[in-house]
């Protein structure tokens, strides 16, 4: 057919990739762990094509794709691993315009770290970024907040550009999506070193189970919550942590580790978010709220780690009577 024959103009391996996911998407979906299957926007979607080592040759840090009679002009960010051979090749390009080549390959460098007693709790924030139970408190860089001027006036003049497909627009459009990956380049970057180096340093990691979803849905906080993108920060603690051998542990939603006073287990009736330093009714222990959480997850998870699930730290009400039984502690599958 004439209104297919671009297609022949590549390799047929990027093609069939393409079809074998899709059928992932949707053994997902039929399976109930996934939404229907949504075909990618030509203008919205990151435009990708997967080779696999039948369609590519990779020589001394020249690589050629199927159908290309000259290998690609590549900077590279890094040497590969020694003695690595990639099995997967895609060529990326994303909104801002960007050309990247991602090498899959085993990495014989990636190896379990030595097993340590160290553990830490870590309670994630707006002030700070991270709060742990060390009493150590992260700043949070706020990248989006430092870029917000920028990011605006090149949206003002995307908006003054008429719709459709002119070259004004487009440039517009391309510079709005550089900040934007701008932005994400430098969380990314900031998230990478604060993960390793948590790994690096401890054997057992406690985090809070938090639905981001749901807390974006407040319209005065969820600006503020995306840019400290809590999520792909567990993300990365958890994948890193499986890669070196280290344990992430991950307390209830429901566990009350602001409320629950860390050094004799009372449980306060209420915990406004304006209240940063409280001290408690029955032992009289002054507490950081967030160094106060940090440490009663890492206590939840060493005991959840240790004993089972069904453990938790000891909690009583101001009064000395039993607090309301709370979800406990549990180990992410």
């Amino acid at each position: 057919m004439k209104d297919l024959a671009y297609l022949s103009g590549v390799s047929s391996v990027p093609l069939q990739q393409a079809l074998r996911h899709l059928q992932t998407a949707f053994v997902n979906f039929f399976a109930k762990r996934a939404k229907y299957p949504r075909f990618k926007a030509k203008k919205k979607s990151r435009a990708s094509a997967e080779y696999t080592s039948s369609a590519f040759r990779f020589r001394a840090g020249r690589l050629i794709l199927a159908k290309m009679a000259d290998p690609l002009d590549i900077v590279w960010s890094r040497p590969l691993p020694e003695g690595a051979t990639p099995t997967t090749v895609t060529v990326i390009r994303d909104s801002a315009g960007r050309w990247y080549v991602s090498l899959l390959c085993e990495d014989p460098d990636v190896q379990p770290l030595a097993v340590t007693a160290a553990a830490v709790g870590i309670d994630v924030g707006l002030d700070h970024l991270l709060t742990l139970s060390t009493g150590e408190k992260i700043a949070n860089p706020r990248h989006e907040r430092r870029d917000r001027e920028r990011l605006a006036k090149a949206r003002r003049e995307l908006s003054r550009k008429a719709k459709g497909e002119g070259a004004n627009r487009r440039k517009a459009r391309q510079k709005v999506a550089r900040i934007h990956a701008r932005i994400a380049d430098r969380r990314r970057d900031v998230l990478h070193k604060l993960t390793t180096r948590l790994v690096r340093e401890n054997q057992t990691l406690v985090i809070e189970d938090l639905t981001v979803r749901n807390m974006v849905e407040n319209r005065s906080l969820a600006r503020a919550i995306s840019d400290a993108a809590w999520a792909e920060f567990r993300s990365m603690l958890e994948y890193k942590a499986d890669w070196y051998g280290r344990d992430v542990v991950t307390a209830d939603r429901f566990f009350p580790s602001s409320k629950l006073c860390s050094a004799c287990g009372t449980l306060q009736p209420e915990m406004p978010l304006n209240i940063r330093t409280w001290a408690c009714g029955s032992c009289g222990t002054t507490h950081d709220r967030d160094v106060n959480a940090a440490k009663n997850l890492l206590a939840a998870g060493l005991a959840a780690s240790v004993c089972g699930a069904g453990v938790r730290p000891q909690r009583r009400t101001p009064g000395g009577q039993s607090a309301t039984k709370q979800k406990t502690p549990r180990r992410e599958p």
